[in-house]
């Protein structure tokens, strides 16, 4: 995992304003010299979710969730922090300090060139589509297909006219060097001179990346033989590799975390039919099946994925294809068999959004799925039969690593072929001991909890009295953190986030005179206490005059010191109503509690004074 210095992020922080960042994907409206919103984590009807442009943070206090850039593209994204840091670089064009050399340089500027020309090419067949002569035929083809304008639109779909070389001279005639153009798989070296265009007389897919940015495309044939391929795809580029790629997740990634899993269709009509009906958790592999790196992308956001394949031969065979890698990533799968001789495009028009949600919230287990498939290809009244379906039992369920899931497959697996669960058992363990000898592998190890899933751990909030000193210490000029730090005894705080937040806050203030709009390097020092750094974002975007700051801090802090002084005085005075106490430890006691009570007399020191 990279290393980032602190300096480094600081540019790249400071590069990316982050009402610019929220406001690419979230609609901000102005409130005062916040902006607010409704809040992306968490379902409510007012927004709550403010963005503070003087002090480069946000904060929701509807869930308490706040930060500053890096943490809301962790977080929005469901992205670890490192791939949040290197997509903020790239969005400042600020290269990485690892990758600060002339050949990452040149990869950097020949992806910037390939992200340019994908975007170009793609807004010249939206508009081929949409208005061109070239696009008729695409055009009736997706009225047909009952595909809407809006989606058409979403999706940016397009038609490459029937022709050889019209990508070559719109090239041509845009300044794009046909050569990059052959790098990006949009036109193909002939054998003699020149070139030709790879997509010709199709219906165009634009591929996009988790940001949204048009990578490469898939062609659809509209006319053309029998022997004419189906669909064209990109060839891999340094922007593209299928097996990495899934259609529409930088539209379904939202979706997909409110609804707890991902649905997965077998292409992009069906993912675009889905969207349109409103069920938008709903991706497609890029012509290829489901791979590992799709798997860890997957599991990245949720658990748990329902395959959504025809119910025919091939959709089965299709839903078994993809459990090599779903079932050893961990991923809970579940099959949603859509009824022949309907895809989901078609099923969805037959019957309805309802049925079609009903049939995706209904999808049983895949292991329930996969031994029907077996009874089916299977005779289970035959040894060779019984024996085959064990096998491939045996090793679909070793895959996932969880012996209750192998146990439970080795029971079902009993009671349809007849034999008693403790021999499934054991054919099951001598298949994975086989297994693992052969290929050397290891058994998965339990994943450890992450970071955020402990600092989302509920913990009892601040005081009022608390909560309003680490708002005016937000606030402070570095004349008022200095009164602070001189007055106020972090230990009179009796919550320990709050007590620790204060400490930071008035370190970090004398020490680098910080200001009241320098509010990352404290949630830097804060690493990952998620409810800690909650707080800090809670406090800071607290919008009193600051003209009545130092009257109000010096009042607050005055009523910390008095409570925590009472506490003290409580705490001397049950220990001298114990009737054994020694007369010195009493006569100690007295003398303390008089102390005491004489500092609580004692005014604080206006601000301005020593």
């Amino acid at each position: 995992m990279p290393f980032y210095s602190e300096n480094f992020l600081n540019r790249v922080r400071a590069a990316n304003d982050i009402v610019d960042v929220i406001g690419a994907t979230l609609p901000l409206k102005r409130a005062g010299t916040n902006f607010v919103t409704l809040c992306p984590f968490h379902r409510e009807k007012s927004p709550s979710f403010n963005v503070n442009p003087q002090r480069q943070i946000f904060h929701c206090f509807g869930c308490h969730e706040g930060g500053d850039v890096f943490k809301f593209v962790t977080k929005h994204e469901n992205i670890p922090f490192t791939e949040a840091v290197e997509r903020l670089a790239e969005r400042a064009r600020i290269p990485l300090e690892h990758e600060d050399n002339p050949a990452a340089r040149h990869k950097r500027g020949l992806k910037d060139q390939l992200i340019t020309l994908h975007e170009a090419i793609c807004l010249r067949w939206q508009a081929c589509l949409a208005n061109e002569a070239g696009g008729q035929v695409a055009r009736e083809y997706l009225e047909r297909r009952g595909v809407t304008p809006e989606a058409v639109k979403e999706f940016r779909l397009g038609a490459a006219p029937e022709s050889w070389d019209d990508t070559v001279n719109w090239a041509r005639s845009k300044g794009f060097n046909l050569e990059l153009l052959e790098q990006a798989g949009l036109v193909v070296r002939r054998d003699s001179d020149g070139w030709y265009d790879r997509f010709r007389g199709r219906l165009i897919f634009p591929i996009c990346d988790e940001q949204g940015r048009v990578i490469a495309f898939s062609g659809r044939v509209l006319l053309g033989d029998e022997k004419t391929r189906k669909y064209v795809n990109s060839p891999e580029t340094i922007l593209f590799t299928k097996g990495r790629v899934l259609y529409a997740l930088d539209k379904a990634k939202r979706s997909i975390l409110d609804a707890g899993h991902a649905v997965i269709c077998e292409g992009q009509l069906d993912t675009i039919a889905c969207h349109s009906a409103g069920i938008r958790n709903v991706v497609a592999p890029q012509g290829t099946a489901l791979t590992a790196d799709h798997a860890r992308i997957l599991r990245r956001y949720v658990g748990e994925v329902v395959l959504c394949f025809d119910g025919d031969a091939a959709g089965q065979k299709a839903a078994v294809r993809s459990q090599e890698d779903l079932l050893s990533s961990g991923l809970a799968v579940r099959i949603a068999s859509i009824p022949p001789p309907d895809d989901p495009d078609s099923y969805l028009k037959s019957a309805g959004r309802e049925a079609f949600q009903r049939l995706l919230d209904r999808a049983e287990g895949y292991f329930d799925f996969y031994l029907k498939y077996l009874r089916s290809a299977h005779d289970p009244a035959t040894d060779s039969g019984r024996q085959s379906i064990v096998r491939a039992m045996g090793d679909a369920a070793n895959k996932t690593g969880n012996p209750l899931i192998v146990e439970e497959c080795a029971r079902k697996c009993a009671g349809l072929l007849g034999l008693s669960p403790l021999s499934a058992l054991q054919q099951f363990q001598k298949l994975y001991r086989q297994s693992m000898a052969a290929r050397g592998a290891e058994p998965l190890d339990d994943t450890e909890p992450t970071a955020d899933a402990i600092g989302a751990i509920e913990q009892p909030r601040p005081g009022a009295l608390e909560l309003w000193l680490l708002k005016f210490l937000m606030l402070a000029e570095p004349e008022v953190l200095d009164w602070a730090t001189a007055h106020l005894d972090p230990n009179w705080i009796s919550h320990p986030s709050a007590r620790r937040i204060a400490e930071l806050r008035l370190a970090r203030g004398g020490m680098h005179g910080e200001t009241n709009t320098d509010i990352s390097g404290l949630l830097e020092a804060l690493g990952k206490d998620a409810f800690a750094r909650s707080l800090v974002t809670e406090a800071a975007s607290e919008r009193r005059t600051v003209r009545e700051l130092p009257v109000q801090l010096e009042q607050t802090t005055r009523r910390l010191r008095d409570a925590w002084l009472d506490r003290q005085i409580q705490m001397l005075h049950a220990q001298l109503s114990d009737a054994g106490l020694p007369e010195e430890q009493r006569l100690a006691a007295l003398h303390q509690q008089q102390e005491l009570r004489a500092w609580k007399r004692q005014p604080l020191a206006p601000l301005g004074e020593a």
